[in-house]
């Protein structure tokens, strides 16, 4: 199934938006959280095709949010790509052990993130 809807979970205002433009302007739906527990309620509420993911966030980490998300029954199936400053490589396959799709580091490479979407269709 190709992907239509994505929600942004992160806590920056400007990481928020940069990735909304970025994706918007490729034709993206874009749905944004604020905190992890915002991203796991609209999850669940609005069934996007996919979840972009910050790691750093102040209730609940991505590392946490993922595992919860990819053991929830309502939730398991989206795909979530984490997108964090967090650039160590212990740091990407700890992400993948919690059920991560994949894991950008920011800044976020346009060309990057975009193939790794189109590989989740």
């Amino acid at each position: 199934m190709p992907v239509r809807k994505i929600l942004i979970a992160d806590d920056s205002s400007t990481a928020r938006h940069v990735l909304f433009q970025l994706l918007a302007k490729h034709g993206y739906r874009c749905i944004l959280a604020e905190t992890a527990k915002e991203a796991f309620d609209k999850a669940k509420a609005e069934k996007p095709d996919l979840i972009l993911l910050d790691v750093v966030m102040p209730d609940m980490s991505g590392f946490e949010l993922t595992r919860i998300i990819t053991r929830d029954e309502a939730t398991k199936h989206i795909p979530v790509i984490l997108c964090t400053s967090k650039s160590h490589e212990t740091d990407r396959l700890w992400g993948l052990r919690q059920g991560a799709t994949s894991y950008v580091v920011k800044p976020v490479d346009e060309n990057d993130l975009l193939a790794k979407i189109a590989a989740l269709g």
